[in-house]
Formats: C-alpha cells, sequence, structure tokens
C-alpha cells in the first residue's frame, strides 16, 4: 500500500526513482510523483494515473540531481488528484516528504498549524508532516542552516504525530541528505557503492545493491554519504547489514504477460522450496526457526491463527490439518477483528500469524495484542526481515521468491505447505503414527510435480473461461479441507475479474444460496474422491436440478457422471493435500477471466499488495 523509493548518491536521481516506483507498482496506487534536489531548489513533478502519466510530466520537464525520493499514492485520506498526490512540500517550497501510513491526530495538527497561518494545499494526513518539519527546522537557533538541523527538525515533528508512518524527507536547505524514519510502517536501507537507498521494500534496491538494513519500529535514519541511525530516545543504535536471498530477475515477469501468471506457474519450485530440507524420513518435520522445545510444543493446549484475505483461507486450511494430526483444538480468526474482543488467552495457548508480506497492519496488531497477553506467538511469513519476523518469538519463512501480483497464488501454496509441516510436527508429538507420517510425507514430496500435471491443464482451463467470462455471479463450493479452498477461489475471481463470487460450505448452499440458482449463475464444485464426495455428489445434483451449470474440480478416481458440464481432473492425492492441488485450476480459470475481461490483473483496482494501514 503506497510505495517509497529515495536515493542519493552520483548518479541521475529522476531515472533511478521512477524504475524504482516502478518496481513498486505491485503494491497498489492511483498517483505518483518525485521531488528532486538540485543545488539548492527542490524540483517537484507529480500525476494522477499510472506511472507513464509521471512519464510524460518529466519527458516535458525534466530534472537532473543526485538526491531525491518518489512515492506511488494509495488514496486514503482525499481523492486520487495531483494535488493530493505526493510528495508534498512546504509553503516555502524548502522541504518535501513522502509518507506511508495514517496519521490518526493529522486534524488536530492541522488546526492548529492554520490558526498559525499555514495554508494547505491538498486534502492529505501527510501534509501536516512537511509543515512540521518546516516549522521546527524555523524555531532552531539562526532560522536553521546548519548541517544536521533537517535531522533535528524531523525528529521534534515525530514527536507530535499519532498513527502509522514510513517517511523520507529532503530539504533544499541541505545538500545530498534525506532522513527516513519507520513506525508501523516499513522502510528498509539500501547500502550501495557511494550510493544509499530508502524503500518500502527491497523490490526496487535488489538491482542496485543486495545489501540492506531493516529499519526498526521508531527508528530514524540520517543519510549523508553514509547513515547514522537513531532510535525514539535520541541515541545512535546498529542494524545488522543483510543480504537480499533473491536477484533482480525474480522481480522481473520474464515471458510471461503477467506477475500473476508467472507466479501460479512457480508453484512447483515454491511449493518445493518450503519442503526442503523440512521432511525427514521417519515421518515427521523439522522447523528449526519455530524456537520451541519438544516440551513446550507437548505442553500446548491451543492454538489460534491469526491472518487476513488469502492467508486467512490458509489458515483454515491449516486449523484441518493440525486438529485432525495432533488433538490440538485450533481457532483461526480474521486478524482485523482479534484485538477488538479480548481475546481469552493463556500460557499454554500458541498463536500463529500468517503473511506473506510480513507488514499486514492487521495481523501485527494481533500479534502484539497476543504478545500483550502473554502468548508465544509464532509467525508464517515470506519476506525476510519483515515486521512479523522480526517482532514473532520464532516461525518458519515461506521461501516462495517476491510475490509481485496483488492477488497471492504461490504464497497461498506454501503457506498451506507450512502449515501441513507444523501440523506433522505436532501430531507426531501427539497422536500420528509413524507409519501415518511417512505416508505424508511421501505425499507432499509428490505435490510439487503434480502442480507441474495440472498447470498442463492451462489451455483447457482457458478454454473454460471463455466460455463462462461474461457471467457476473459465481457460486464456489467445497467440503472439509476445500471448503477453504472454495473461499479462495471466489477470492480470486472477485479481487482480478469484479466478478461478484461467494464460497460455500456445500451443505450449506441448502441454507440460503440455493435461491440464486439459475443457468445465468455457474458453480464451481471441488469434488475429490474422498470420504465426502457422495455428498458433494448431491449437492451438484442439486445445482442441476435447478439448471446451474457447473464446473467440477475433482480427481481421476471420481465419477461424476453426467453432473457436470465443465470436468477439471487434478491427480489424485490424500485427503488432507488436496488444496494444494485443487487451488491451482482455481487460480488459473480467475486469471484468464480476468484477461479476456480486459481487467488489470496484477494491479487490479482498489486493492493493494501489502494492507499496512488499518
Amino acid at each position: 500500500m503506497c510505495g517509497i523509493v529515495a536515493y542519493t548518491g552520483k548518479r541521475n536521481a529522476q531515472q533511478i526513482l521512477v524504475e524504482g516506483l516502478r518496481k513498486l507498482e505491485y503494491r497498489g496506487y492511483d498517483s505518483s510523483g518525485v521531488c528532486i534536489q538540485v543545488g539548492e531548489k527542490l524540483n517537484l513533478v507529480r500525476a494522477k494515473g499510472k506511472l507513464v502519466e509521471l512519464d510524460n510530466a518529466l519527458k516535458t520537464a525534466p530534472v537532473t540531481g543526485n538526491v531525491g525520493i518518489g512515492h506511488t499514492r494509495w488514496a486514503t485520506h482525499g481523492a486520487p488528484s495531483v494535488a493530493n498526490a505526493h510528495p508534498h512540500t512546504s509553503e516555502d517550497g524548502k522541504f518535501a516528504v513522502v509518507h506511508n501510513g495514517i496519521i490518526e491526530n493529522y486534524s488536530i495538527i492541522k488546526a492548529v498549524l492554520e490558526k498559525e497561518g499555514v495554508v494547505f494545499r491538498s486534502e492529505t494526513d501527510t501534509e501536516v508532516i512537511v509543515h512540521l518539519v518546516s516549522k521546527f527546522y524555523k524555531a532552531l537557533p539562526n532560522g536553521g542552516g546548519k548541517p544536521g538541523d533537517l535531522a533535528k527538525a524531523v525528529s521534534e515533528a515525530l514527536t507530535h504525530l499519532e498513527g502509522a508512518f514510513g517517511i523520507v524527507v529532503v530539504s533544499a536547505h541541505e545538500p545530498g541528505v534525506l532522513v527516513g524514519a519507520r513506525r508501523g510502517s516499513p522502510l528498509v536501507l539500501g547500502v550501495g557503492e557511494n550510493e544509499l537507498f530508502l524503500a518500502s521494500d527491497v523490490a526496487p534496491i535488489v538491482e542496485h545493491t543486495q545489501k540492506v538494513v531493516y529499519l526498526d519500529d521508531n527508528d530514524m535514519v540520517v543519510l549523508n554519504g553514509t547513515y547514522k541511525i537513531t532510535n525514539q530516545a535520541n541515541a545512535e543504535v546498529r542494524r545488522e547489514v543483510q543480504n537480499i536471498e533473491f536477484s533482480a530477475e525474480e522481480v522481473a515477469r520474464g515471458n510471461f504477460p503477467h506477475f500473476m501468471l508467472k507466479e501460479i506457474f512457480e508453484q512447483p519450485n515454491t511449493v518445493l522450496n518450503s519442503l526442503r530440507g523440512r521432511v525427514l524420513p521417519d515421518g515427521t518435520a523439522k522447523l528449526q526457526g519455530l524456537n520451541l522445545v519438544t516440551q513446550e510444543l507437548r505442553s500446548i493446549q491451543r492454538i489460534i491463527i491469526a491472518a487476513c484475505g488469502t492467508s486467512f483461507y490458509a489458515g483454515k486450511v491449516g486449523e484441518y490439518l493440525i486438529e485432525e494430526l495432533s488433538g490440538i483444538p485450533v481457532e483461526v480468526e480474521y486478524a482485523s477483528e482479534f484485538r477488538y474482543r479480548n481475546p481469552i488467552i493463556t500460557d499454554r495457548t500458541l498463536v500463529f500469524v500468517i503473511s506473506q508480506s510480513g507488514e499486514t497492519a492487521d495481523t501485527l496488531a494481533a500479534l502484539r495484542e497476543a504478545k500483550q497477553k502473554g502468548a508465544t506467538v509464532l509467525g508464517i511469513c515470506n519476506v525476510v526481515g519483515s515486521s512479523i519476523a522480526r517482532e514473532t518469538d520464532g516461525g518458519v519463512y515461506l521461501h516462495a521468491g517476491p510475490e509481485i501480483g496483488v492477488a497471492s497464488t504461490k504464497a497461498f501454496t506454501s503457506q498451506v505447505t507450512v502449515l501441513t509441516l507444523i501440523a506433522l510436527l505436532l501430531g507426531r508429538m501427539r497422536r500420528t503414527s509413524p507409519d501415518e507420517g511417512m505416508k505424508i510425507c511421501k505425499a507432499l514430496n509428490k505435490i510439487p510435480d503434480q502442480i507441474k500435471e495440472i498447470l498442463q491443464l492451462n489451455d483447457q482451463i482457458k478454454s473454460i473461461a471463455k466460455e463462462i467470462k461474461d457471467h457476473t455471479n459465481f457460486l464456489f463450493l467445497g467440503r472439509g479441507y476445500n471448503y477453504p479452498v472454495a473461499m479462495e477461489g471466489a477470492l480470486k475471481l472477485k479481487e482480478i475479474s469484479y466478478i461478484h463470487a461467494e464460497g460455500y460450505p456445500a451443505a450449506e448452499m441448502k441454507h440460503g444460496p440455493i435461491a440464486l440458482i439459475d443457468s445465468n449463475m455457474p458453480t464451481v464444485v471441488i469434488a475429490p474422491s474422498d470420504g465426502l464426495f457422495d455428498k458433494v455428489l448431491s449437492n451438484m445434483q442439486e445445482v442441476k436440478a435447478r439448471g446451474g451449470k457447473i464446473i467440477a474440480i475433482t480427481d481421476a478416481e471420481a465419477n461424476l457422471g453426467k453432473l457436470a458440464d465443465w470436468t477439471i481432473i487434478i491427480p489424485k492425492t490424500m485427503h488432507m493435500l488436496t488444496p494444494l492441488l485443487s487451488v491451482v485450476p482455481l487460480q488459473l480459470l480467475a486469471y484468464h477471466v480476468a484477461v479476456m475481461r480486459g481487467c488489470d490483473v496484477d494491479t487490479p483496482r482498489n486493492l493493494a499488495k501489502s494492507v499496512t494501514v488499518e
């Protein structure tokens, strides 16, 4: 959600900023802008809409300078417009700021500043930041002007802000200097050869340097040839310099028309990476990152999983897995609701938080609430160095590589893979036999190749999409392990094609949704040949009796007769592992429908990849 790029060095800042913003498009945005320092002047260029509009503006009036800040905005306060686009500048044009997050007390600050004569030019909460910096800079001895005064002014401004922010400030008064700070919104420092970067995540940095520093909450960093990080008490602190684990090529589309399709086709490798080194010959799993001894894991009486969106549906699959294999009661909570309902947590409650980015604001809030109540909190995330990775007591990385498409695909299957390993580990400590454990491990190791088989059905799924793309409502049905997959399939279709879709437990169809079924509302049914197959078959009969069209996802052993109008055959696996296979055709179906409807698949309207504000 929103994107920040900043640069100071010897190269042309304009090109680096614009290319960096392009790497952040996946986060979602409605306007963009750059501010480049040239001598003792700040040159501001902003545009509404896609980055091509900013490109065109810069072609008309190019700016040459070695220091600058850039931003892609996802509207919160104020509609998309040039006036509301970042960067925002002070009245005298000597200071500029870019900001991710929300300043919760901005209206109070704005009222105070307006009484002091400040004229606001936007509807944003961000604008108060730059006016505060300007105000405190001018209040310094001699009205500021000494090296380090910008940092003092920013530090003072931060003490007045409530809410979440990642910011970078530049000033005409201090050539070559950038000041960044974070509280609740990620900010990463890139350390190159005679150049430094700041960004919302590593995507804009990786092509320039592999060395990064993940700033902690309440850190402020000053870039001036070198860098200095201070904490809330203004004491200098040292943060570890880490190496980015992926290459610039991994954040490129390659030969695929969209990142989403590339990431769907990466799943055989990403699932394999999630399994690598973690499946043991004795039928259990090895997950060292959990940082819990065996006795601690044995003492757990209850598990809570908190997540949002696709990660929530992966958590629902995890609930079924953990309860079946270990017998530990599991609750899956929407992270956005968790901390507002005073959850019951004891010292024998284990909390898992799941987030692809590791920066989801609601999930971070749930994490902190659980820790406040004394729970052990473990994270399942994809981004090394993310806030969740740093704030949890331990956890498991997905190793799925960067996911750029807003609609999550490979992260879901990697999350389910990791949850299967966690369930297996807990189960082998409690009630899962070695023989059953080895059976699960053997089936897990086959999953990557089985996903490859499904991907070979891409053309068939594309032809089905062509026949159904003009419908405006869909129902997705599944039972047991495939009920969460039905919800995830519906979410994918909604996210990228803007078609209304709902996911339901198949038996619940009779309790309301069946009233909607007719020939204009296709039903997608997940029907593997497991213990619930006959029940799902009955549900399909009910759909057909009302003239409904059915797209069936089933395995090669199932016999659907003539119930389905279209049938997609997936390989046979253990019932608990079917979500890893059944979800792939749903991802492809949603993708092809969206493309055929002319939708922006990688950056769907109104959505952001990483939701870093409540």
